[in-house]
C-alpha cells in the first residue's frame, strides 16, 4: 500500500490572484513571508511522519513550486521535483476578472462572489478559457498519475491548490460538483491531506490538517 500526501500551497502574494494594484515587487504570484514559513513548518511535520518521499510533484504555478521547495527543504533525502501543470488551480482572474486589493482583503465578500462564479461555471453558464468539465478532467488525470506513483511502500508528495486538491477529493468521496466549492473554501494554506492507495483504490484518511500551523508561534494558519 502506498500513500499520497497532498499539501495546499502556502499563503500567496496578492498577484497570484490577479491583483495588480497591491504594490508588490513580485508579479509571479509566489509566497508571502508567512507562506514561506508555513511551507517550512509543514515540511517539518511531514518529516516526522515520513522518512522520505519517493516522488514529489507540484503544479506549475509559482506558489505551488515554492511551497514544494519549502517542504522538501526540511528533508535530507530529496527526490527530483516533478512539475505537472495539470495540478494548476483554475484561472480565477479568467473566471471573475482580476480582483482589486480591496476586494481580496474583504475575505467574506470575496468568497461569496467567488462561490457564485464557481456555481455558474459548474453549470456551464459562464464563458471561460477552460470549461469546468475540462478542468475536472485534467485534475482527475493528474490524480491518476500521482496514484500510479504510489505503489506499495511508496510515499508521494503533491503540492497544489485548494480547488484542485478538493476537486480530486470530491471525485473520490462521491461529492457532486455543485458542493465542491464549499469544500474548497474550507482548505487552509499549507494544510495536509492524506490518502492511501491500495488494491481497492484510493482511500482518503484525513483532510485539511492544519493544527501544526495554528499552534506555531501564536498561529500562522490562513485561508488566503
Amino acid at each position: 500500500m502506498g500513500a499520497i500526501y497532498l499539501v495546499r500551497h502556502g499563503q500567496a502574494l496578492a498577484s497570484a490572484y490577479g491583483v495588480s494594484d497591491h504594490g508588490e515587487s513580485d508579479p509571479t504570484g509566489g509566497l508571502t513571508p508567512t507562506g514561506q514559513m508555513q511551507a517550512r513548518v509543514t515540511g517539518a511535520v511531514l518529516r516526522g511522519l515520513v522518512p522520505s518521499f519517493t516522488t514529489a510533484i507540484s503544479g506549475g504555478l509559482a506558489r505551488q513550486r515554492e511551497t514544494l521547495a519549502g517542504v522538501l527543504g526540511e528533508f535530507d533525502e530529496l527526490p527530483e521535483a516533478v512539475v505537472d501543470d495539470s495540478w494548476d488551480e483554475y484561472d480565477l482572474a479568467g473566471l471573475m476578472g482580476a480582483p482589486t486589493a480591496a476586494q481580496l482583503a474583504d475575505g467574506r465578500s470575496f468568497q461569496q462572489s467567488l462561490d457564485g462564479v464557481l456555481a455558474a461555471w459548474i453549470r456551464g453558464e459562464l464563458e471561460s478559457p477552460e470549461p469546468f468539465e475540462e478542468y475536472a478532467l485534467r485534475v482527475a488525470r493528474a490524480g491518476e498519475r500521482a496514484v500510479a506513483e504510489a505503489g506499495s511502500g511508496k510515499n508521494v508528495l503533491v503540492v497544489s491548490s485548494a480547488g484542485s486538491i478538493t476537486l480530486w477529493l470530491a471525485q473520490h468521496l462521491g461529492i457532486d460538483a455543485a458542493h465542491w466549492p464549499r469544500l474548497s473554501a474550507s482548505m487552509m494554506n499549507a494544510s495536509i491531506t492524506k490518502a492511501l492507495v491500495g488494491r481497492s483504490g484510493v482511500t482518503v484518511l484525513s483532510m485539511n490538517e492544519h493544527l501544526h500551523l495554528s499552534d506555531r508561534d501564536g498561529g500562522i494558519a490562513t485561508f488566503r
